[in-house]
């Protein structure tokens, strides 16, 4: 798992509860209810501890993630912004046109 560098750290954190992060602590529970199941003990009553500590660790992971997924996205917007001012004239805003100077005249052929 990458660091977030400095740069990143003015961005506001993620929420806690994201998809990241309750997708990757579901898989960490599901991981060790399949481990007791493969084991032959109950899957739910058994092993209670391992399971919440792989779903806590699932849920760091996947807040980390998404901190450093919104840093990437955030710095791809920043360069995009910036390259668009470099180059203004070839991001012109296009002429705007009605419906009616788009669509051909009807006539009724009878």
């Amino acid at each position: 798992m990458r660091r977030v560098p400095d740069e990143g750290k003015v961005l506001p954190p993620p929420g806690i509860v994201n998809l990241t992060s309750v997708w990757l602590a579901g898989c960490g529970w599901f991981s060790a209810m399949l481990h007791n199941a493969i084991s032959h003990r109950p899957p739910l009553k058994s092993g209670v501890h391992r399971q919440v500590l792989l779903a806590t660790i699932g849920w760091f992971v996947g807040y980390h993630m998404t901190k450093y997924e919104n840093y990437v996205n955030a710095r791809l917007d920043r360069d995009m912004k910036e390259y668009i001012k470099l180059y203004p004239d070839e991001f012109r805003p296009k002429e705007t046109k009605t419906f009616a100077e788009i669509v051909e005249p009807f006539h009724p052929i009878r």
